[in-house]
């Protein structure tokens, strides 16, 4: 398999869409005569991340980015679209031999470390396991010797291993995650909100780290946040969802200072100003709408306050913008809104 190179992307999305039935059992819409009801988790998604940078998926709960990781990481199957990593189509891959290769070369990181670490084992056999699994080492001393390195190298002691994981604070089980994920040499991290469990003084500690890592092994990120304080100071790009849709594709200097869709500014406004500016911020208004039955036309036409009627009509299409961003939004095609004044946020510790 061929490795990547400084100009392919590590990651190519292209309109990827996953649906999920959720309808009530066959016999019960029989009898009240419903319909199926099928909900669009994310719907038409295109994005591609280039080796060694992070790109970010940023919104409020429930716009589809976590579900978009695990299509990403192949714990879901596209129900349409394509994921390619490294240029290879992961559908492509039919038997378990064909995608372990490739499956060494990206994991993930888990929200909650609580939940992602087997209570019953040792740390030593938690991050030993994809190095026995994908058969990096055969010898018990040099896996444990392996494990020492990784323990070290996300700022843990050799001892630790020899502990369980509810012996450890919830940021130090966020880096037994990291190292576990380390564990199989990745060239690509799926990082589905690592710090959102941790306390903030720790979440700084645990990003920090990250970045660390990063620029050490040269490593590719996916990184899901609904924090633009966090995502700005790890994304060179960034893509905000809504309703499973993405609806802003830009860089992440050009997304905080020339923010394009009312969706994003919104983002933006809420952000707690805690350098004592003076600014005053937007609580985000409504709330977001059912994704089993969607608007029609732009998905965020109730909310916003620039909407007409072509908004209410029409689903917008991305189209990029003179700064090189991708937005899809009536209004801005159209001009009709203004200039956004930058919202400051604070930087990791």
């Amino acid at each position: 398999m061929p490795e990547l190179t400084d100009k392919s992307p590590a990651l190519q999305v292209t309109k990827v869409a996953r649906y999920f039935d959720v309808s009530p059992p066959f016999l019960n819409r029989l009898l009240e005569g419903a319909p199926r009801q099928i909900l669009k988790a994310v719907d038409d998604v295109s994005f591609a991340i280039k080796k060694g940078e992070t790109f970010s998926l940023v919104g409020e709960s429930g716009c589809g980015k976590s579900t978009m990781a695990r299509v990403v990481v192949g714990l879901y199957k596209p129900t349409s679209g394509a994921v390619a990593f490294d240029g290879v189509d992961m559908a492509s891959l039919r038997t378990q031999a064909e995608a372990l290769p490739l499956k060494r070369r990206m994991q993930m990181i888990f929200q909650d470390p609580f939940a992602s670490l087997n209570p019953r084992w040792r740390v030593s056999n938690i991050i030993a396991e994809p190095i026995r699994n994908f058969h990096m080492i055969e010898q018990p001393a040099d896996i444990q010797k392996r494990v020492d390195e990784l323990l070290a190298c996300v700022g843990m002691s050799a001892r630790d291993g020899k502990k369980f994981p509810h012996e450890f604070s919830g940021g130090q089980r966020q880096r037994i995650s990291i190292a576990r994920a380390l564990a199989s040499q990745p060239e690509f991290l799926v990082c589905d909100e690592p710090t959102s469990a941790l306390d903030v003084s720790v979440q700084a500690q645990i990003l920090n780290l990250m970045k660390d890592l990063q620029d050490e092994f040269n490593l590719t990120y996916l990184f899901i946040s609904h924090d633009l304080a966090v995502v700005r100071h790890m994304a060179n790009n960034i893509g905000v969802m809504y309703l499973g849709r993405l609806v802003e594709v830009a860089a992440a200097r050009t997304l905080f200072t020339r923010p394009y869709h009312p969706y994003t500014r919104m983002l933006l406004e809420s952000i707690p100003d805690l350098e004592m500016t003076g600014t005053k911020t937007a609580p985000l208004a409504g709330e977001i709408a059912n994704p089993i039955h969607p608007p029609s036309g732009c998905y965020f036409h109730p909310r916003c306050g620039f909407a007409n009627e072509r908004c209410r009509r029409d689903l917008p299409i991305s189209k990029p913008t003179k700064d090189g961003a991708l937005v899809a939004c009536h209004g801005v095609e159209e001009g009709r809104i203004p200039e956004f004044r930058e919202v400051k946020t604070p930087a990791p510790a």
